[in-house]
């Protein structure tokens, strides 16, 4: 992917080096991957903490300390790196807001933190994995996790990495368009499983939002390079539904789906990607996902 002489963004805070824990305890490795899995299995945020404070047998509200590790030079790049993306996404949505929308695309932030953070959606571990609060509409990210990525999912690569930004921007865009919104009311008057398959459709909408973003950044920028697009599809299907519990129970439950199966995440990416149109993007009202 071509980003070396992209703009970097201005919205992006730099939270690393902070070091959150819960009842004085750090969130260990065992715990980190409990939870990375569990939020694929589409476990929330508050319920992972719960499962890792039961863990710790420990009680207590969330502390955040400094840290004085230096920062790695491919970490540093990493940081670099998705503040390009974050940038290419914003230049990407200025235009398309204005033309389709005769308005301005409010820009959220991009928070980089190391652990654990405190955002307005409570107190989240970094083994949730990147995630969008509506609350404060803003983007997080732990830069470890797309070593994760690479190496326990078998996504390596940039634009896998780019992606993942694209994906969570993905989610700001329906908290912008009142998306967001109405699936939270319904979701609060359904069962859990139609509860889930709300789900599904909104994360594979923010997929497909992603491609619109690459096919607009591609066309206007030329970002894309030999085996980009691949990669972006070895990403939505390693972090598949059907993929992450076949690896981790053995068995696949589509009831309990909330992002959907890996096949439906690569079509609706390259659903995105091929055409660039929003409206192709409504997956709330396709017959078949």
């Amino acid at each position: 992917m071509k980003w070396e002489d992209g703009r970097r963004s201005e919205n992006v805070q730099d939270r690393r080096g902070q070091t959150a824990r819960r009842g004085g305890m750090a969130l260990g490795g065992g715990a980190i991957v409990m939870l990375l899995v569990g939020v694929l299995m589409g476990k929330s945020p508050g319920e992972l903490m719960q499962m890792l404070v039961q863990q710790q047998q420990s009680g207590g509200g969330g502390q955040v300390t400094e840290s004085h590790q230096p920062r790695s030079p491919e970490e540093d790049r990493l940081a670099d790196f998705v503040s390009v993306v974050l940038a290419d996404t914003e230049d990407t949505w200025n235009a398309i807001f204005r033309q389709k929308f005769g308005r301005d695309y409010e820009e959220p932030d991009l928070v980089l933190f190391t652990g654990a953070v405190e955002s307005a959606c409570g107190f989240t571990s970094a083994a949730v994995g990147p995630f969008y609060c509506p609350g404060d509409r803003q983007v997080y990210i732990d830069l470890a996790f797309f070593g994760e990525l690479d190496r326990r999912f078998g996504a390596p690569g940039d634009f896998a990495q780019a992606y993942v930004v694209a994906h969570e921007v993905g989610h700001h865009l329906q908290t912008l368009l009142g998306i967001s919104q109405q699936v939270h009311q319904q979701r609060r008057r359904v069962s859990e499983v139609e509860g889930n398959a709300l789900s599904v459709r909104q994360e594979l909408q923010a997929d497909c939002f992603a491609g619109v973003w690459a096919h607009h950044a591609d066309r206007t920028r030329h970002i894309l390079e030999a085996g980009d697009v691949e990669e972006g599809m070895r990403a939505a299907t390693a972090i598949g539904d059907d993929t992450i519990q076949r690896r981790s129970r053995g068995r696949v439950s589509p009831e309990s789906w909330t992002h959907g199966s890996s096949e439906q995440r690569v079509r609706w990416f390259r659903t995105g990607l091929e055409t660039g149109d929003m409206d192709r993007c409504n997956t709330f009202e396709a017959a078949r996902l």
